[in-house]
């Protein structure tokens, strides 16, 4: 690698977030510099709205910082990811979201790990902010989770288990790992107002079933910035009916449409949970009992009716 090679990729991919992109643009400033040279790389996944004049500007561009900026037109997020992935040039692919702002440090903290370790792939904290009102009162600590918050503790180590994953806003990965572990799952992610998840999870656990290594890295710290007045009950349980949904429709294959019997008492207490807990404490409290009560509605929905 040359003095000019990137050592790093910083890709952020966005669709239709203009509002929430300046913002995230204009934060890059405060980011405290590596030692060895990186590019930044913004996909633009079929925008179709002030995306592309914003991206056009060059106010927001960081001085001495090959920045690039891409159009990819088939609609999702792993289909952006991907792009990202022909486009990069960096030993080191690094992912963020249009909707963050990462810690002055972030880049330091990754540079180090990366340097150190020479790690397969590498996952760093993040923290959920509130940025425009109060946290709405049925926003339960167990749900901050699917909002994006991670933290796997405060000090640096190996990632060996399934139910220590890193997410999409905040990982990254060596480039060449690809070629072992293949491209993000493009059936899986989020496709335009589509709320469709788990491409980041069913990635890590493809790294680890292919024994590679994972680090994680606590001081590469990233603030998801969540709009508060936006946020709605409903999101959380369409977001698990559609991950049932996609999950049934893989776990049938080519078998029969009819779901296994053994499915039907699991979606049954799952439904009674949900009401029992919904009548008994009241909707700021059972909204996680019938996030899954969602799921199996649409595990069962995926399975007899998508192919």
């Amino acid at each position: 690698m040359t003095s000019t090679t990137p050592f790093i990729t910083v890709a952020l991919c966005t669709h239709n977030h203009a509002d929430r992109l300046e913002r995230t643009l204009a934060d890059l400033a405060l980011l405290e510099m590596p030692t060895r040279p990186w590019e930044f790389i913004v996909i633009d996944n079929g925008s179709t709205d002030a995306t592309a004049e914003l991206l056009a500007s060059t106010h927001w561009r960081l001085e001495h910082v090959v920045t690039r900026i891409v159009r990819e037109n088939s609609l999702g997020l792993s289909n952006a990811r991907n792009r990202a992935l022909r486009e990069a040039r960096g030993e080191y692919l690094l992912f963020m979201d249009d909707d963050e702002t990462p810690d002055p440090f972030w880049l330091v903290a990754y540079e180090r790990a990366m340097s150190t370790y020479s790690p397969d792939a590498l996952g760093g904290r993040i923290e959920v902010f509130f940025e425009d009102g109060a946290r709405p009162a049925w926003l339960q600590d167990e749900l901050l989770g699917f909002l994006g918050k991670l933290d796997h503790g405060p000090q640096e180590r190996a990632l060996e288990a399934h139910d220590t994953p890193i997410f999409g806003g905040n990982f990254a990965f060596r480039r060449s790992v690809f070629a072992r572990i293949g491209d993000f799952d493009s059936r899986l992610g989020r496709k335009g107002s589509a709320n469709i998840g788990g491409e980041d999870t069913e990635i890590y656990r493809r790294l680890l079933d292919n024994g590679c290594s994972v680090r994680w890295v606590p001081d590469a710290i990233i603030h998801h910035r969540i709009q508060t007045p936006k946020l709605r009950r409903s999101y959380f349980l369409d977001l698990h009916f559609r991950q049932g949904r996609t999950e049934g429709a893989y776990a049938r294959g080519a078998r029969s449409k009819i779901p296994p019997k053994f499915l039907i008492p699991q979606a049954l207490r799952a439904y009674f949970r949900a009401i029992s807990s919904r009548a008994r404490l009241g909707k700021n409290h059972s909204l996680r009992l019938e996030m899954n009560a969602a799921y199996f509605s649409g595990y069962f929905m995926g399975w007899m009716m998508d192919n």
